[in-house]
């Protein structure tokens, strides 16, 4: 078998990102000619024309649009693979991070996270936004340093991660509720009213199967996006709030919290972060201080 041309994979980036053979051609400081057989070439390899007249310019195929995003990841890949490693000065290192969660984690792991970069990092500066939903675009287009997330079938393959710490899901009513009292059966719980967490109107998920499984059924009348307006709700109503346990621990203070008469709800939270990230010096050291930041608060529970 012929082994491929590996440096044809710079000129089918060049060419996807500019549409235009003259174009790539000045920027890979090549004649056109010389670029033009390139493309032949791509196309022969690949076995597609890959770009396509449409009146005075090229526009991709579909084959084209697909490589687009994949060979730039490769290129990235391979620039980290051969760039030497860093040795960053920490106390001069000047950053912004982005770090994408929903909430409850900063209430639980910001303070901590701050205080950690304060001392060995003082002039990085943490921008924390909150998760909306599950699109990793953010990720990919660098908008977002890292993210916390529960990995699943519908998490992006492109993406690395690293698991956090287990959580489990736990019922939360307000001090004084009937469920503060006595045993807490899936009857009992079943019965109450209860508050949907849903995003971008998501219907009913893993509780409601457990409890269909038991043959019960739980009544929603209420139904947020997010754990903060939950818990107000369960604070001051008869609502229950259904949530993960330390990941809401902060926010559940004066509330009665309570282990759900189910079988075990768990998961596991992972931070996630684009592969153009791996071998980032300063992007490593964040991964680090989040990952043990997370690792100490679990075991001092």
């Amino acid at each position: 078998m012929t082994s491929p041309d590996l440096n044809l994979l710079l000129t089918l980036d060049v060419l996807l990102s500019e549409g235009s053979v003259a174009r790539a051609a000045e920027r890979l400081q090549l004649s056109p000619s010389a670029m033009s057989r390139a493309l032949a070439r791509l196309r022969q390899v690949t076995g597609d024309p890959l770009l396509v007249r449409a009146g005075r310019g090229l526009v991709p195929t579909p084959r084209a649009l697909e490589l687009r995003q994949r060979v730039g990841t490769v290129l990235e890949n391979a620039q980290a693979l051969l760039r030497p490693a860093e040795q960053i000065d920490l106390k001069h290192l000047v950053r912004t991070f982005t770090l994408r969660s929903r909430d409850g984690f900063v209430e639980n792991f910001g303070p901590a996270l701050i205080r950690r970069l304060r001392t060995e990092a003082p002039q990085v500066r943490v921008h924390f936004v909150n998760k909306l939903n599950r699109d990793s675009t953010p990720l990919r287009e660098a908008s977002v340093d890292l993210e916390t997330a529960v990995v699943d079938e519908h998490t992006s393959p492109e993406l690395r991660t690293r698991a956090l710490y287990r959580d489990r899901m736990i019922g939360v009513v307000r001090a004084g509720h009937p469920l503060s009292r006595g045993k807490i059966t899936a009857k009992r719980y079943a019965a109450g009213q209860h508050i949907l967490i849903s995003r971008q109107g998501q219907g009913p998920g893993r509780i409601d199967e457990a409890l269909s499984a038991l043959g019960l059924e739980r009544q929603i009348v209420a139904q947020v996006g997010g754990f903060s307006a939950a818990l107000a709700l369960a604070r001051g109503s008869d609502l229950i709030a259904t949530l993960p346990e330390r990941h809401t621990a902060s926010l559940r203070d004066g509330l009665h919290s309570f282990s759900l008469p189910l079988a075990p709800l768990e998961m596991t939270i992972s931070m996630l972060w684009h592969p153009r990230m791996e071998a980032d010096p300063a992007h490593r050291w964040l991964r680090s201080c989040v990952y043990e930041l997370c690792a100490d608060q679990g075991q001092n529970r």
